[in-house]
């Protein structure tokens, strides 16, 4: 694997602990700008909004430029709103810190992407994303915990000067260990850019990734309350039992990474009806540790992690250009808007279970968004056994299958 995408993915860890550094940091940073600890929640909802919907748009800005160019240009930015962050006057200013930080965090996630796979074979570009979306798994296992602490030892505006310190850290590892490419084969203009998202088949495919964020974030984001009201462990316990989930995430990522390039298609069947039943497994054991535990590391294995397995079926049908890699890192975080958001509303109405139903739903949702590729896979398989010229299209189907185009998601 080239370094290149390693030190991708070190770029990616830095945008992800500063995404998450918010909810380790919730009382601290509402006494520090007089406001409530809901307030400050809503930096989370504000910075997944900004990514959503601001990084598409600045990737449009950004078309023109060599992927390491656009990365020297989003690090700068990404530096200006965390040091704006750690040096924010009022909540406003906090406010437009996260904007800035979401639109350049999303923008680098859709270039880092791309320019790994321009970097790699196309066998092979599977396994890239998985080590650049190391980084993410990373992020949430060790940069979360590190930057809250740095907060509650030396105070939250610290944890931001740590992470801008990370950034520009990051941003030299980039300059030094990435070397110059050209603008991808067919990029350049918002036009032709476009023309990957005529296809029906591509916002199906990004539906999916939306379901099976959203599955996993509908239960991932309330682990706390369900592990100690209903499971009955101790809040001090908890923070090892994230660290174990990470530890998961990290691991499922490198296995899917691993077998993303030659059966995506499977890898996500079987990732979501994992999913799902670990989820369903999880609501029906919560009063047991032994059995909530297991269910939520496999949520961990196979929750997340797919998304090697998403972006190499959304490269196939669509592109590996910025602006779709960076339009379907917006339908992930709408995933995780869309999971948080369920999950909430269906804890206040039925209980602290509900969320891990609602996920369970999700990942159901997600496998009935497969079956249109399912039947086509099929059918091309069943194909060559009625030719009629007698060539055994067979072995052209299965190399096929082990060499995609990008009209065939594996």
């Amino acid at each position: 694997m080239p370094r290149a995408v390693h030190v991708l993915a070190f770029g990616i860890f830095a945008m992800v602990t500063s995404e998450f550094v918010v909810a380790g940091l919730m009382p601290q940073m509402a006494a520090g700008l007089g406001v409530t600890v809901p307030q400050i929640g809503y930096l989370i909802t504000v910075f997944a909004l900004a990514m959503a919907l601001g990084g598409p748009l600045l990737s449009v800005a950004l078309l023109r430029l060599p992927p390491k160019t656009a990365l020297m240009v989003l690090f700068p930015l990404f530096l200006a709103g965390n040091v704006l962050a750690a040096t924010a006057p009022d909540y406003p200013a906090m406010v437009i810190a996260r904007i800035i930080t979401g639109v350049a965090s999303q923008a680098f996630f859709g270039v880092a992407i791309s320019l790994g796979s321009q970097l790699t074979r196309p066998e092979v570009r599977g396994r890239a994303v998985a080590v650049i979306l190391n980084g993410l798994m990373l992020g949430t296992l060790l940069g979360l915990p590190l930057a809250t602490l740095t907060g509650e030892r030396y105070g939250w505006r610290a944890a931001f000067w740590s992470i801008s310190a990370l950034t520009a850290a990051a941003a030299l590892c980039t300059l030094i260990g990435v070397g110059r490419t050209g603008r991808p084969e067919g990029s350049g203009t918002f036009r032709s850019e476009l023309t990957a998202f005529r296809a029906p088949r591509l916002w199906l495919t990004l539906l999916t990734s939306t379901m099976v964020i959203g599955a996993t974030f509908s239960a991932f984001s309330y682990l706390n309350p369900i592990l100690t009201r209903v499971t009955g462990f101790s809040p001090g316990t908890v923070p090892l039992l994230l660290l174990a989930y990470g530890a998961a995430t990290v691991i499922g990522n490198t296995a899917v990474g691993r077998l993303a390039d030659r059966h995506t298609l499977p890898v996500l069947l079987a990732g979501l009806s994992l999913n799902a039943v670990f989820l369903a497994g999880f609501a029906l054991l919560a009063r047991f540790d032994v059995g909530a535990v297991l269910c939520m590391l496999g949520i961990g294995l196979v929750g997340v992690t797919m998304n090697p397995a998403l972006v190499t079926r959304v490269q196939r049908v669509g592109n590996a250009r910025p602006l779709v890699n960076t339009v379907h890192s917006s339908f992930i975080t709408f995933g995780v808007v869309l999971g948080s958001a369920l999950g909430g509303l269906g804890l206040d109405r039925f209980g602290l279970r509900a969320p891990l139903w609602l996920g369970a739903a999700l990942a159901v949702t997600g496998l009935l968004t497969l079956v249109p590729d399912l039947l086509r896979r099929t059918q091309r398989l069943t194909r060559p056994r009625t030719a009629s010229d007698g060539t055994d299209t067979t072995s052209l189907a299965n190399s096929e299958h082990r060499t995609p185009t990008p009209l065939h998601p594996g």
